[in-house]
């Protein structure tokens, strides 16, 4: 196995040679250097494992070394004046670990080789995640060059390797079932079948054949907070034991699978409704993910159409259209309430108006903002008349829900998701 590479920085020569001598009779490569105004440079040289530098040195010192450098490679700071503020600050300021001259030679190779093979680790873990993602196209799926993104890519690749149950949160457009279907594809399960169905749309009798056809593999339940209550208790045993009953209601089928679920509600207000029980949202958020909306990632937005805009443009046989200057800003501009999904559906629109040699991307953006407006127009009136309806029944009632599902004609299970949906404080309201 080749030895550790570490870099030594120590201005006496005796202390130096001394130190060289050390590592290199433990089998290691030694770089030594008496400034430590070289070490960037000799860090992309000779890409150590470990940095070993002494504290008081002249121009700069092994403090201000720590300050200036990222937090890899490890540093480990020796001082023949350690005292406990030195020892304090170097922590504080990241190095590794802080050891007193005179050193026992031994003790110093030890928490070399310690700094030096976390170093290693974390390199062929990132090399792994690198490696990972190419493989299953991860950066073609999940598009994106800004930290969001970056983050969430690691974050699917972390994830892929556990057995644990998973909820993603998002807008609508923002991308959950393709988050669900990567985890899926970097997953042990993935040779094993990917089903996605509505949580809002199964019933009883369906579910035993959903999780038969799901075993081995994954299952995926979108809109999970709309999920009918008399579902849930199924689900929760699913989850729990792994066990189904049919529709006889004999001796329960086993089976292995693993349920992804999403929802662009908020959760935990769907508990404090009675429309998610909470022992349920316990079970499947055993790892929650975050999908950023377009509008807080911004710097992907000219990516994203570039690439759409070649897809439709291969797609439907023609060249791509250009973005003008006028198109990005006003694609910048724009707040992206449909997310990636409006996104997509805007550069389609735009390469069949080029086709036929017409139109903008800001003529295409500005006849989805007006048709826009005009729906949120509609959609906020209804909303309002709703909030106000609810709210005067839910005070005329005490605040009984049965009865006011009742005095409204709707179902209980209606009215909670109402009251999440239009953002009604029940308590507030009695």
């Amino acid at each position: 196995m080749t030895g550790y590479r570490i870099l030594v920085i120590e201005d006496d020569r005796l202390m130096r040679n001394s130190l060289v001598d050390l590592i290199e009779a433990a089998g290691w490569i030694a770089k030594p250097l008496a400034r430590a105004t070289d070490a960037q440079r000799w860090i992309t040289q000779f890409e150590p494992d470990a940095i070993l530098s002494d504290v008081r040195m002249p121009e700069m010192s092994g403090l201000e070394l720590l300050r200036t450098l990222p937090a890899e490679p490890p540093i480990v700071l020796i001082s023949a004046h350690g005292d406990i503020p030195t020892a304090v600050e170097a922590m504080n300021h990241g190095a590794y670990s802080f050891i007193e001259k005179p050193f026992d030679p031994k003790r110093l190779l030890l928490v070399l080789s310690h700094a030096a093979e976390q170093h290693k680790m974390r390199q062929n873990n990132q090399r792994l995640k690198a490696r990972l993602r190419q493989l299953s196209g991860l950066d073609r799926v999940l598009l994106g060059q800004t930290a969001q993104m970056h983050m969430l890519r690691d974050t699917v690749v972390m994830v892929a390797g556990s057995d644990a149950a998973i909820l993603i949160h998002g807008e609508t457009g923002t991308g959950k079932d393709l988050v669900a279907r990567a985890i899926h594809d970097l997953s042990p399960r993935c040779d094993g079948p990917y089903i996605a169905v509505n949580a809002a749309q199964i019933n009883v009798e369906q579910l035993p054949h959903i999780a038969r056809c799901a075993a081995g593999g994954t299952l995926f339940l979108d809109e999970i907070c709309a999920c009918p209550i008399d579902m849930q208790p199924m689900l929760l045993r699913l989850i729990e034991a792994g066990e189904i009953f049919g529709s006889g209601q004999g001796l329960p089928e086993t089976t292995d699978l693993r349920i992804i679920s999403a929802t662009n509600e908020n959760s935990v207000a769907a508990v404090a409704v009675g429309s998610l029980r909470a022992d349920l949202l316990y079970r499947l958020n055993g790892f929650t993910i975050d999908l950023p909306p377009l509008r807080e990632r911004r710097d992907d937005i000219t990516l994203l159409a570039v690439r759409f805009l070649q897809e439709f443009a291969t797609l439907y046989e023609t060249e791509p259209p250009e973005l003008t200057d006028e198109d990005l800003a006003a694609l910048i501009a724009h707040d992206w309430p449909g997310n990636v999904r409006e996104l997509r559906n805007l550069t389609e629109r735009r390469v069949m108006t080029a086709r036929h040699g017409l139109g903008s991307m800001q003529d295409v953006l500005s006849d989805a903002n007006r048709n826009q407006l005009e729906r949120s127009g509609l959609r906020e009136a209804v909303a309002a008349f709703e909030r106000q309806i609810i709210s005067k029944a839910i005070q005329a009632h005490g605040g009984r829900m049965d009865d006011t599902a009742d005095a409204l004609g709707i179902g209980r299970r209606t009215l909670n998701e109402k009251i999440v949906k239009l953002g009604l404080d029940k308590e507030a309201l009695l």
